[in-house]
C-alpha cells in the first residue's frame, strides 16, 4: 500500500521528518518497507530558467532551424540553435542550460551538452511543454508570459508537487489502516505516546446540500445478508473533464494513473477515507431502478476490461431493471460507466459482506483497490460521509447539482464489539506491568471508548472498523505496539526447564537424512501441497475418488492436495532442465493427502531424485551417467546410518515405474526405487532419465525407534586383505559369493567387495570372471599366516563346491 506523505499531512499537520514518520509508523506495526520520493515533475525543472530571446534569424545551414541569441540574466547572452517553428524574437521561453538533466515521457534521461549543429554552435536548448514533462504538446516552444522575469528558476514558476511516498507492507488484519485516514489515525495514537498531541482532522461535508428532487433512482436491496449497507445520490449537470493539477498529482505520487474528474473524485476518496464508490452514468440506468440481488449461475457480464464472464448464482451483483451493471464491491461493467459524455451519475457507497467479495473476486481472477478493501471489511459506519464527502468534490471539480436525496439501506446495524480488559492478564501477556493512565490514554487515541473503570480492568467499545479487535488479547495487542515493543523490558533472568525428548523425533532423524544427502551433493526442494488433478491420468493406482479438493482453489492447476511427491519434483527438474540444469539431485521432506469414504489421511514421505551426469565433466574424468545402482547405493547407505540393516528386495509394482525394486521388512514397505517411465516424464517435456526413490517415512521413524546403538572400540590390530579371481558360471552373481563367504567365516571376515568384472577372450563359453577381495581382522590379536591360509582354503573349497568355481 502507498501513502503519500503530503497526503498524510491533510489530516495530521506534523513537522516529523518523512524519515521519522517512517520509524514510528513501522514500530505501530505498519511496517514501511520504502521510503521513495516523488516530484510532479521529474528531475523538478532543476537547470531550467527563464531567457529572453533576442535575435533570431536562419540557419545558414539548414531551413528549418534558425540561430538565435538568448539572455537567461548572466553576463553574456547564450548562442542556441533551435528548431521550433514558432520561436520568435522578444520572447519569453524556458532555457535549459548546459548539464541540465531532461526526461522522455518513459523517463530516461538525457543531459543538455555543448556542441555544433550544422557548424553553428549551440549553448542550451529553449524547450517545448513534453521535453519539461509540463504536458504532451511538441508543436512549438513554450512561450512564457512577458511579464516573467529574466534568469528566473523555471521552478519557482511552475506549480511543481514535491512529495515522499510510504511503500507500507500491509497485513491483511489491518483492515482499518487501508486508507490515509487510517494510517493519520495510528500515526496520532503514536504520536500521543512520544507527547505530541496533534488534532485529527476530516473533511467536512457541512455543505453537503441537495439541489433539488428532479432525478430519482430507486433501490432494492434483495440480498441484505451480502449488501448489509447501500447508500447512493444522483448528481446532473456534470461536465465530465480533465481533473486539476493537485488531484493528479495525489493520485500519481501513489501510482494511480488520472482518468477524469468523475472517475479521480472516487478514487480519491477511496485512498483518502478508505471507502470504495462507483459512479454510474444515471442515463444508462434501465427503469431509474437499482437491484442489489444474485444472478442465476451461467449469465454473461462483460467487465470494464472488455472480458465476458459467466457470473456464479453466488456473485452479487448491481443490476438495473433489465441487465447487471456492476460485479458488487469488484469491478464495473463495459455499459454503465462514466464516459466523457456523461452528464449525469448515480453515485454509490456501500458495505458489501467481505467473505462474499472475496469469494467472487477469487472465482473470477479480479484484484481491484476496491476488492482488496472490501474483503478485508471496511467501516460500515463511513458510508454516508464517504458518499457526501465524493458528491462535494465532483461537484467541486465537474459542477452540478444534487438532484436527489441520500438513500441509505441500512436495516441491521452492525454493533460495535464489546470487549472487557484485565489489568492482570495484560500484565502477564505484556510481560511488564503498562500504568493504567498510560494504557486509558493509548485505547483512547484509538477510538476505543473506556466505558467503565475498576481496579481489576476496563470496559471498552471497539469500533466496528477494527474488526481485527474482538477479544481481550486483541485490545492488549493494540496497547502495546503503541506503547512500543522496544520500550518493554529485556528480563536480566532466563529461566528453561529441561524436558526429556526421544532422540528418535521426526525433526532429528530428518536432519540425519538431510545432512547426508546434501554431503553427497544433494538440494532440498520445496514445493506446494496443491497441484492439479489432471496428475491422476499418469497412474491407474492414484484415484481420483481419493483427491481432497479445495472449496476455493486460487485456480484449477492448485485446485487438490497432492497423493505424490513425485509430480511435485519432476515439475522442479523440468525447470530447472529448461534452463541448462540438467544434471540433477533433489531431495524433498513431505506429506501426501487421500480421502477415504470414511476419513482422510496423510502420510509423510521424503522424495529423492538424480537425473543427468553424476559429476560434472572435466578433463582427467569422463562424466559418469547417474543410474540406478548409484541411486540404490545412496538410498541403502541411508538406510544403514538409521540403523536399519535388515530388510529384503523384491521387484516394485507401480506403473509411474518402468523398472525398480522395493526395500521392505515383513508388510512394511520402506523405499520404493526406480525408473520413472517416459511416457510420466514426457508430459513433463524430460527428454532425459530420472531416477526416483520414494521412502515411507512413517514406517522410517517407527522401525528407528526399535533400534539399539551399540558402541565399540576401533580395533588397533592391523587388517589383512587377500583376493581370488574366480572363474565362475554367468548366471552367478556376487550376492550369492557373499553369503558364502560370510556362512564360512563369521568372525574374522569383516568386508567383501567385487572390484574386477571379465568377460570375453582367453574364457571358456558361458563363463566369466570375478576379482574377490576379502578383509581379515582380529579385533584382540594380530592374525597369524597360519590362520589366514586356513580361513582362505576354507573360502576356497566351499565356492568350488556350492558354485562350481575355479581360482585362476
Amino acid at each position: 500500500m502507498r501513502i503519500s506523505y503530503n497526503w498524510l499531512k491533510q489530516f495530521l499537520k506534523t513537522d516529523w521528518t518523512p524519515e521519522q514518520t517512517s520509524e514510528l509508523l513501522t514500530d505501530l506495526g505498519l511496517e514501511v518497507e520504502g521510503l521513495e520520493s516523488y516530484q510532479s515533475i521529474k528531475g523538478g525543472l532543476e537547470g531550467i530558467v527563464v531567457g529572453e530571446v533576442l535575435t533570431c534569424v536562419k540557419h545558414p545551414n539548414a531551413d528549418k532551424l534558425k540561430v538565435t541569441t538568448v539572455n537567461i540574466g548572466e553576463d553574456k547572452p547564450l548562442q542556441i540553435v533551435c528548431g521550433a517553428p514558432n520561436v520568435e524574437a522578444g520572447q519569453k521561453v524556458p532555457v535549459a542550460t548546459i548539464g541540465t538533466t531532461l526526461y522522455t515521457e518513459e523517463g530516461e534521461a538525457w543531459k543538455i551538452k555543448k556542441g555544433k549543429i550544422r557548424g553553428e554552435e549551440s549553448h542550451g536548448m529553449i524547450c517545448a511543454e513534453d521535453e519539461l514533462g509540463l504536458g504532451k504538446s511538441h508543436d512549438g516552444i513554450l512561450v512564457l508570459e512577458n511579464k516573467t522575469k529574466v534568469g528566473a528558476p523555471a521552478s519557482e514558476i511552475f506549480e511543481i508537487e514535491n512529495d515522499y511516498v510510504f511503500e507500507i507492507g500491509l497485513t491483511p488484519n489491518r483492515a482499518d489502516a487501508m486508507s490515509h485516514l487510517g494510517t493519520a489515525r495510528d500515526l496520532k495514537a503514536g504520536l500521543v505516546q512520544k507527547d505530541i498531541k496533534l488534532e485529527l482532522i476530516t473533511p467536512s461535508v457541512s455543505s453537503f446540500r441537495v439541489d433539488n428532487r428532479t432525478v430519482k433512482i430507486d433501490v432494492d436491496v434483495v440480498n441484505k445478508d451480502l449488501a448489509p449497507r447501500y447508500c447512493g445520490v444522483t448528481i446532473t449537470g456534470l461536465k465530465v473533464a480533465e481533473s486539476p493539477a493537485w488531484l493528479q498529482h495525489r493520485l500519481k505520487a501513489i501510482g494511480l494513473s488520472p482518468i477524469n474528474n468523475i472517475v479521480d473524485a472516487t478514487n480519491y476518496v477511496l485512498h483518502d477515507l478508505g471507502q470504495p464508490l462507483h459512479a454510474f452514468d444515471a442515463v444508462k440506468i434501465s427503469g431509474n431502478k437499482v437491484e442489489v440481488k444474485t444472478l442465476k449461475t451461467g449469465t454473461k457480464f462483460t467487465t470494464l476490461d472488455g472480458i465476458e464472464r459467466e457470473l456464479h448464482e453466488d456473485d452479487l451483483m448491481i443490476c438495473d431493471a433489465e441487465k447487471p451493471m456492476c460485479i458488487a464491491g469488484v469491478f464495473g461493467g463495459i455499459d454503465s460507466g462514466v464516459t466523457e459524455n456523461t452528464t449525469s451519475i448515480f453515485l454509490e457507497s456501500a458495505y458489501f459482506n467481505p467473505v462474499s467479495v472475496r469469494k467472487t473476486a477469487k472465482r473470477h481472477g479480479l484484484n481491484t483497490d476496491a476488492s482488496f478493501r472490501f474483503e478485508r471489511g471496511i467501516d460500515p459506519n463511513i458510508c454516508e460521509y464517504a458518499l457526501k464527502r465524493a458528491a462535494l468534490l465532483i461537484q467541486e471539480l465537474a459542477g452540478g447539482e444534487i438532484t436527489s436525496d441520500v438513500i441509505d439501506i441500512y436495516p441491521n446495524k452492525i454493533k460495535d464489539f464489546e470487549v472487557r480488559l484485565s489489568f492482570e492478564n495484560a500484565k502477564k501477556l505484556i510481560g511488564e506491568e503498562i500504568p493504567k493512565e498510560t494504557i486509558k490514554q493509548i485505547l483512547t487515541s484509538l477510538d476505543i471508548k473506556v466505558n467503565n473503570v475498576t481496579e481489576a480492568g476496563l470496559g471498552l467499545t471497539v469500533p466496528a472498523y477494527r474488526n481485527d479487535v474482538e477479544r481481550e488479547a486483541d485490545v492488549i495487542e493494540e496497547i502495546l505496539r503503541v506503547y512500543g515493543y522496544n520500550n518493554i523490558k529485556t528480563t536480566e533472568k532466563l529461566n528453561a526447564s529441561i524436558s526429556s525428548t526421544s532422540r528418535f523425533e521426526d525433526y532429528k532423524i530428518q536432519n540425519i537424512v538431510g545432512n547426508q544427502l546434501v554431503a553427497q551433493g544433494f538440494f532440498e526442494i520445496l514445493s506446494n501441497s496443491l497441484t492439479t488433478p489432471n496428475y491422476i491420468a499418469l497412474s491407474e493406482q492414484l484415484k481420483e475418488e481419493h483427491n481432497i479438493t479445495m472449496l476455493n482453489p486460487l485456480s484449477n492447476d492448485l485446485s487438490v492436495l497432492r497423493q505424490s511427491l513425485l509430480f511435485s519434483g519432476l515439475e522442479a527438474i523440468s525447470f530447472n532442465v529448461n534452463r541448462k540444469r540438467s544434471d540433477l539431485k533433489l531431495f524433498e521432506f513431505g506429506k501426501t493427502y487421500h480421502g477415504y469414504s470414511d476419513k482422510r489421511e496423510e502420510f509423510k514421505h521424503v522424495s529423492v531424485f538424480i537425473t543427468g551426469n553424476d559429476k560434472s565433466e572435466n578433463w582427467h574424468e569422463t562424466h559418469k551417467k547417474s543410474d540406478f545402482f548409484l541411486m540404490k547405493g545412496i538410498i541403502t547407505s541411508i538406510l544403514d546410518r538409521l540403523g536399519i540393516s535388515r530388510y529384503q528386495e523384491s521387484p516394485l509394482k507401480n506403473d509411474l515405474f518402468a523398472e525398480g525394486i522395493s526395500l521392505g521388512l515383513g508388510k512394511n514397505k520402506l523405499v520404493d526405487i526406480g525408473l520413472v517411465k517416459k511416457t510420466v516424464l514426457k508430459h513433463f517435456d524430460i527428454a532425459q532419465e530420472v531416477i526416483y526413490a520414494d521412502f515411507k517415512w512413517d514406517t522410517i521413524l517407527e522401525m528407528c525407534k526399535h533400534n539399539k546403538i551399540k558402541f565399540q572400540a576401533i580395533p588397533k590390530y592391523p587388517e589383512v586383505r587377500r583376493d581370488f579371481a574366480l572363474l565362475l558360471d554367468d548366471n552367478v552373481t556376487f550376492e550369492s559369493i557373499f553369503k558364502i563367504a560370510k556362512q564360512s567365516e563369521k568372525q574374522l571376515l569383516k568386508a567383501v567387495n567385487l572390484f574386477d568384472v571379465y568377460q570375453g577372450k582367453n574364457l571358456p563359453k558361458g563363463k566369466k570372471s570375478y576379482a574377490v577381495s576379502f578383509t581379515l581382522q582380529d579385533e584382540n590379536k594380530t592374525l597369524t599366516d597360519k590362520q589366514i591360509d586356513k580361513i582362505m582354503n576354507k573360502l576356497q573349497t566351499n565356492f568350488e563346491k556350492q558354485l562350481g568355481a575355479e581360482l585362476r
